[in-house]
């Protein structure tokens, strides 16, 4: 997927076009050349929405997540982190 960048005035001044835009694109929208905000449609935002995960606490977890946990393993690239784990 695709965006652009435009800046707050521009924004301001273009609503209309700038609105059309995200709704086939994320816009990215500068302060201060800074990036601030990302306008997109309510579509994408829902879609986004739908995919949110949840925390759990272990004793939440059931019996099938608990015994996928026990035999699973870190993948190769997680080594680098093993030093901190020490």
């Amino acid at each position: 997927m695709t965006h652009f960048t435009v800046s707050s005035g521009d924004f301001l001044r273009a609503y209309g076009r700038i609105s059309e835009a995200a709704l086939r694109e994320p816009v990215t929208i500068t302060s201060h050349g800074r990036e601030r905000l990302v306008l997109l449609s309510a579509d994408e935002y829902r879609r986004l929405k739908r995919n949110d995960r949840a925390a759990l606490y272990p004793w939440e977890l059931g019996e099938d997540d608990l015994r996928a946990l026990e035999v699973s393993e870190p993948p190769a690239a997680a080594a680098r982190f093993d030093p901190e784990t020490r």
